[in-house]
């Protein structure tokens, strides 16, 4: 296996944490269903061009095989992003990483419930790694929380986590013989097509919302690097490495959100941030070690 497939996951978490920097960005101008339905629909439009043919040549896998990848493209297109939009309208971001840093756990308690098999290792350094993200979001005051408070966006957030745990793991349901491309634009279409009669029929009464230069970069971000580059990247790890291994990079995007707030809101780097960094490239190291011995 090639040290590349590696940076697969690193790269999906890094584009990740731009779209919760976005998300957070954009949270009183577009409101969660608008904001997922437009992403998703801007990169079935710039992905179908590329994925039809391909879509078409495997349709006889597509038909054999709809029902499953339908309901895995509904759950981690447009059931993760969704839940994940609409818990950030409520909930913290220090409560929303602490609980979006659970998946890396949840993946590995919904493989160990399939009977697959984890390294002890692996569990250790995800575990060292949730230690670092936890001291990085509480500024290396561990008393932080005991001030933590749960709300419906924290629920939001904990159901998106679960949902992305099937999804990483369903992957497997996915046939090898699929072309990646056409299996991304037939997840996207999926995703979009869901969405749209919530966005439409505004079935959930949200507010009406205007196009603004600030709200098209933010729909273009997400669309295009946390959905289509974001995706690709995630999928094709997942596939190479493993979802247990895979999820261990979620950890990461507390780094490089802190990253991406020096370098684009001018905020100073501290020392519980550099600590916090360390310990999850320990455990991520960790993890990795184990995997190349399997």
């Amino acid at each position: 296996m090639p040290q590349s497939a590696y940076f697969l996951p690193a790269l999906s978490a890094l584009f990740w944490s731009g779209n919760f920097v976005f998300a957070r960005y954009v949270s009183s101008d577009i409101p969660p269903i608008a904001l997922a339905y437009w992403r998703w629909t801007l990169a079935m439009c710039l992905i179908l061009p590329f994925a039809i043919k391909p879509i078409w040549q495997q349709r006889a896998i597509f038909k054999a095989h709809f029902w499953p990848l339908f309901l895995l493209s509904t759950v981690g297109v447009a059931g993760f992003n969704t839940c994940v939009y609409l818990g950030l309208q409520t909930t913290t971001a220090t409560n929303g990483l602490l609980i979006n840093s659970m998946i890396p756990i949840l993946i590995i308690l919904c493989s160990l419930l399939l009977g697959m098999k984890i390294q002890l290792k692996q569990g250790l350094g995800v575990l060292i790694s949730l230690m670092g993200v936890i001291f990085l979001v509480c500024h290396g005051e561990l008393s932080r929380l005991l001030n933590l408070t749960v709300n419906t966006g924290d629920l939001w957030v904990l159901l998106a986590t679960l949902l992305w745990a099937i999804y990483s793991i369903g992957l497997k349901v996915k046939p090898a013989e699929l072309s990646a491309v056409a299996f991304l634009g037939f997840s996207i279409t999926v995703g979009s097509a869901v969405l749209s009669p919530l966005y439409w029929f505004n079935l959930t009464s949200e507010a009406n919302w205007h196009f603004s230069l600030e709200n098209g970069v933010a729909i273009g971000y997400t669309a295009i690097f946390a959905s289509l580059v974001a995706y690709f990247c995630w999928n094709q790890g997942v596939k190479l490495i493993g979802a247990s291994t895979a999820g261990q990079f979620i950890h990461l995007m507390p780094v490089f959100g802190s990253a991406l707030a020096v370098l684009f809101i001018g905020e100073q780097l501290a020392w519980f941030q550099l600590i916090g960094a360390l310990a999850i490239g320990s455990g991520i190291l960790l993890s990795l070690k184990s995997k190349a011995r399997s």
